[in-house]
C-alpha cells in the first residue's frame, strides 16, 4: 500500500472530486486542510525539483490570492518562493499529494492518478 498525504482545501471542487477517486479505488491516505497546514518545507522542495522547468505549476494561478499578488515567479529565489507558499495555503495548487515522500502530484487528471496509483 503507498503512502499518499493528500493536501486539500475543502472547498475546491477539484479537490472533492480528486478524494472520491481515491476513496473509489480503496486508497488510504492522510488528508491535511493546506489552508490550515501548507504542506512542510520539504515537501515543497521536493515539489520545486520535480517542477524546476515551470515553477509556476506549483502556484494555483487561477485563485484570487495568486492574482492580488502580481508576481514574477522566475524572478524569485527558490527560498523567496518557499516562504510565500508557506505563508498562505490558498497559493498553492491543489489538491498537493505526496506518494511515498518521493513524489508530487498537482491538482487532479485521473489519468495520471491512475499511472501513479495502479
Amino acid at each position: 500500500m503507498k503512502k499518499i498525504i493528500f493536501y486539500s482545501y475543502l472547498k475546491c471542487s477539484t479537490c472533492r472530486k480528486a478524494e472520491k477517486w481515491l476513496k473509489s479505488k480503496d486508497f488510504e491516505f492522510q488528508l491535511i486542510d493546506i489552508v490550515k497546514e501548507p504542506p512542510v518545507v520539504k515537501f515543497l522542495k521536493l515539489a520545486l525539483k520535480q517542477y524546476s522547468d515551470d515553477k509556476k505549476k506549483i502556484f494555483n494561478t487561477r485563485g484570487k490570492a495568486f492574482k492580488t499578488l502580481n508576481l514574477d515567479i522566475d524572478s524569485l529565489s527558490r527560498e523567496e518562493i518557499i516562504q510565500l507558499l508557506l505563508s498562505d495555503g490558498k497559493l498553492i495548487k491543489r489538491p498537493f499529494l505526496i506518494c511515498e515522500e518521493k513524489k508530487v502530484i498537482l491538482g487532479f487528471n485521473e489519468i495520471q492518478y491512475a499511472k501513479q496509483f495502479i
